[in-house]
C-alpha cells in the first residue's frame, strides 16, 4: 500500500549560475534556459514524492517577473502541492542573487503537472499529499481547482 508523504518530503533546491551560453545578445538569461532548469527540478522533485520515474504533463502560470544576468547565482525551489491518482502538481519558483550581494530577487515561479510512470511507459499510482499545515492544505485546494481547469480545458 501506498503512504502519503508530507510536501517537505519532496523539496528540491537547486543552484546554477547564469554563463554566457545561457543568455540572449543582451546578456539576460534566455527564458527556455530557465524553463528547463525548472523543469529538471521539478521533475526531481516529483519523483521525490511518486518513487518513479515522472514525465513532464504540462506547465502553466509561468511567469518572469525579473531578468538574471550573466553572472547570477540561480536558486529554483521546487515543491509539491498537489498529488492526485498518477499526476502531481509541483511549484516552482526561481531567484537570482548577485555574486557579491547578499538580496534575492523573485525572478520566476509556475505550475507543472507530472506523471509518474511504471517500467512499460503506463502511469502508475502515486502516494498521496499529507499536508501539515493550514498552508499546505490551502496549497492542495488551489491545486485541485487548478487540476479540474486543466482536465476541463
Amino acid at each position: 500500500m501506498l503512504k502519503s508523504k508530507s510536501p517537505k518530503q519532496s523539496i528540491v533546491i537547486t543552484t546554477s549560475v547564469v554563463c554566457p551560453n545561457d543568455v540572449n545578445p543582451m546578456g539576460i538569461l534566455q527564458g527556455g534556459v530557465l524553463v528547463q532548469w525548472m523543469d529538471l527540478a521539478s521533475a526531481i522533485c516529483a519523483q521525490n514524492h511518486a518513487d518513479a520515474i515522472c514525465v513532464t504533463a504540462s506547465i502553466d502560470s509561468v511567469k518572469f517577473k525579473a531578468p538574471a544576468k550573466i553572472g547570477e547565482v540561480i536558486t529554483i525551489k521546487t515543491k509539491i502541492t498537489g498529488a492526485f491518482h498518477t499526476s502531481m502538481e509541483v511549484f516552482a519558483q526561481a531567484w537570482s542573487k548577485k555574486v557579491k550581494g547578499k538580496d534575492l530577487k523573485l525572478i520566476n515561479e509556475a505550475f507543472f503537472t507530472f506523471v509518474a510512470i511504471d517500467d512499460k511507459g503506463l502511469p502508475t499510482k502515486i502516494p498521496k499529499l499529507k499536508a501539515l499545515t493550514e498552508e499546505e492544505e490551502v496549497e492542495a485546494i488551489h491545486a485541485e481547482n487548478r487540476r479540474k481547469l486543466r482536465i476541463k480545458n
